[in-house]
């Protein structure tokens, strides 16, 4: 296979939910697959050895990412710069803090929530930009946001924060971006509602804590999830349209 023909793709988050059904999709000859997670995904090494699919995981933790952006770096480093026909970060990792209101919140937990879900993608996306900026391929952000950064909603004030902030400096990179040559196409988008870990968890929120709990309720009552599956073949169909970056923030199901 000539060397060009491969594709780097770098993922937060790929350990579970809907960022582990990415890093499935994604596992492929000609494609080279970087994980960053709290924890390795045993699952995912043996279907990656199965596929011959080219997969390394990092364990990390997001909510100190200073030094694996260093690391992320110098491994970038390693290759030239028409290694990759093109090379992708997704930034796909969040925490949503207990959820009440932030008179109550425990500030390291509040801390860790900002730290994960807006810090540590601003760092990784400019450690990426920054090792691959004479890199000749397509480069390519792909932020996860959710509609709550673009909707305030009651006892959620740190979710709602990080996400909102991931949308606005997704704004500022396009801008930046759009000034040199071959910058990147980036994005800030929403995946849709998602039946996921975070979905469980808001609807075991103490309602008295959080008025909007029945939502969540009638979302999975009345079938109105996404399967993690589905909504990863979504978002990578995005990833993949020609037109790209047109629009810095976008929500899936408005496509």
């Amino acid at each position: 296979m000539p060397i060009t023909d491969r594709h780097l793709t770098i993922l937060t988050g790929g350990s579970r939910g809907m960022g582990l059904a990415m890093a499935e999709q994604l596992l492929a000859a000609g494609h080279t697959l970087l994980t960053l997670s709290r924890r390795v995904n045993d699952d995912l090494a043996q279907q990656a050895e199965a596929r011959r699919a080219d997969l390394t995981q990092w364990p990390a933790d997001l909510a100190d990412s200073t030094a694996i952006c260093a690391h992320l770096q110098e491994w970038l480093a390693r290759f030239d710069a028409g290694h990759f026909a093109s090379a992708t970060l997704i930034n796909n990792a969040g925490v949503v803090p207990p959820i009440g209101p932030l008179r109550d919140a425990d500030g390291p937990d509040l801390a860790n929530a900002l730290r994960v879900g807006l810090e540590a993608p601003m760092l990784l996306t400019a450690a990426f930009l920054h090792a691959t900026r004479d890199w000749r391929g397509a480069r390519k952000v792909l932020n996860i946001s959710s509609g709550l950064g673009r909707r305030a909603m009651a006892s959620q004030a740190g979710y709602c924060a990080a996400k909102a902030g991931m949308d606005h400096f997704t704004r500022c990179l396009a801008l930046d971006e759009a000034l040199v040559p071959n910058g990147a196409k980036v994005c800030s988008l929403a995946p849709g509602v998602i039946d996921t870990d975070m979905q469980v968890q808001l609807r075991g929120a103490d309602a008295a804590a959080f008025p909007d709990r029945g939502r969540f309720e009638r979302l999975k009552s009345e079938g109105q999830l996404s399967s993690a599956d589905e909504a990863a073949r979504h978002v990578l169909a995005y990833l993949a349209r020609p037109d790209f970056g047109t629009e810095p923030v976008a929500d899936v199901r408005h496509a």
